[in-house]
């Protein structure tokens, strides 16, 4: 093949390549540290937490308490105070729980955790704590 062909080659390739990246919609690829609005997420709890501790927020920790922390990585944050209802979609039972802690965890497509509850919350959500199941699936509600 000629040089002069060969780059007349590259350059249509790279005009039509520019024409469709202009025209293409922002990528909605599940890049985010954060749940898509209205999608389902999971909540898991706390576990033992020793007496005398403190959450994120400066309040000692009651883990019979309607309380959650959110990851870190969750942009935007929720403040502390933050109320959120979360209903449990496989028995419907829902509560307001309030943000009075972050976590390290981080939601992803394929592990979507929204909310570490603490284990009142959790079991009166119906989530089982012996044997832990691990995680429920929720809604999850900003409420002011």
């Amino acid at each position: 093949m000629r040089k002069g062909t060969l780059i007349g080659r590259v350059a249509a390739a790279a005009v039509a390549l520019t024409a469709v990246l202009g025209v293409a919609p922002a990528s909605t690829a599940a890049t985010s540290d954060t749940p898509p609005a209205g999608e389902n997420c999971w909540a898991t709890h706390y576990g033992y937490i020793p007496p005398g501790a403190y959450t994120a927020s400066g309040e000692l920790f009651d883990n019979n308490a309607d309380t959650a922390a959110t990851s870190l990585s969750r942009d935007p944050q929720l403040p502390f105070g933050t109320r959120v209802k979360v209903t449990n979609v496989a028995n419907n039972a829902s509560l307001v729980v309030r943000v009075n802690d972050r976590g390290t965890f981080a939601w992803t497509p394929s592990v979507p955790k929204c909310l570490d509850l603490t284990d009142g919350a959790y079991a009166r959500l119906g989530g089982v704590l012996n044997p832990d199941s691990g995680h429920i699936v929720v809604k999850e509600e900003i409420v002011p």
